[in-house]
């Protein structure tokens, strides 16, 4: 057998053979292409991208929800870099779906029904996809708690805040005034101004649709004291008229300082996005509300909010958004 030559370098010492430029080549590119898997293996299933979430007011539920989510996002899926950003809400949020502007939303399941079927105040369609029921609104018609009003029907007449313009509040507003039967001035103020507004006597009363305890309405409770006007009497006329969305949900007892268990109505709130989300967007996004649900609740409304599987992806008749249907299927089956 022969043997293969050793090759020596000038002083006579053994050194190695060159390999071809081929071999030279050929790792150089498994090794970039090995870099470029662990870094994706690290970062996520693509470049990283941005992702903005229309939320909602502050000194509400919404924003609070969406920036918690935003940040559990960023720190879960760092292929991703998301913001929530300050909104009038249900409304406002589809308009900036619709004009790029935003990639998620949060919208109460009343005004997305309404976008994707045409009804008022739409005039178009608007293909909506379902990532998840984050969590249940509860209508808050609020008053002085030294007011004289007891019931819906004593608003007639009266001024009213229902939601500020763009919210979806002022959708479900007007339909709760009209299932009363009852013609009162109606204002659309922000929420803030709302306060001020029925702190100040201003207004009558304002309707928020939020978590329990609303932080902004809990400030308003410790300085002028609140109560919430019972909403069980309209709820029949509300699901005759629209249907299954309105639930009766009492507000529980201590919510507010003058609040015992009020009757009033639940409409889920939805986290939407258009169908032309990526899927691995959709399904990243469900893994955290997944995961991390524990940290998505706001600190003030511990005990009254929360999520789960069952909840997730209760969403009414807005179909799930084909990357979010595939991770639910993926965590349970």
């Amino acid at each position: 057998m022969k043997r293969r030559a050793l090759l020596t370098d000038a002083a006579g010492a053994p050194r190695r053979a060159s390999m071809p430029v081929a071999v030279v080549k050929r790792r150089t590119f498994l090794t970039a292409a090995l870099a470029g898997a662990l870094a994706t293996a690290c970062t996520g299933p693509g470049p990283t991208r941005s992702l903005t979430i229309a939320a909602g007011e502050s000194g509400g539920f919404y924003l609070a929800f969406g920036r918690l989510l935003a940040a559990e996002i960023n720190a879960q899926q760092p292929w991703l870099h998301c913001i929530a950003v300050e909104t009038t809400a249900s409304l406002a949020n589809i308009d900036l779906l619709r004009t790029g502007k935003a990639d998620l939303a949060l919208v109460l399941a009343d005004t997305a029904r309404a976008a994707s079927s045409a009804q008022a105040p739409f005039t178009t369609a608007v293909g909506l996809n379902a990532l998840g029921r984050v969590y249940e609104n509860y209508l808050q018609l609020v008053v002085r708690n030294d007011s004289p009003l007891t019931t819906v029907s004593d608003l007639d007449g009266r001024t009213v805040s229902l939601g500020a313009a763009g919210s979806g509040a002022s959708l479900t507003g007007d339909r709760i005034i009209a299932a009363a039967g009852i013609t009162p001035r109606v204002q659309h103020l922000p929420l803030a101004d709302a306060v001020s507004a029925l702190s100040a006597g201003t207004i009558d009363a304002l309707l928020w649709s939020g978590g329990v305890p609303t932080p902004a309405l809990a400030e308003l409770d410790a300085a002028v004291g609140i109560r919430l006007l019972s909403l069980d009497r309209v709820l029949p006329a509300l699901r005759s008229r629209h249907g299954v969305l309105y639930e009766q949900l009492p507000v529980p007892s201590g919510a507010y300082r003058f609040v015992h268990q009020v009757p009033t109505i639940g409409v889920a709130n939805l986290l939407v996005s258009l169908p032309t989300l990526p899927d691995d967007v959709a399904a990243a996004v469900v893994d955290v509300l997944i995961d991390r649900a524990d940290q998505l609740i706001p600190q003030k409304a511990l005990g009254t909010q929360f999520l789960d599987i069952q909840t997730l992806i209760g969403t009414a008749d807005l179909p799930l958004h084909p990357g979010a249907a595939a991770a639910y299927r993926r965590h349970h089956g």
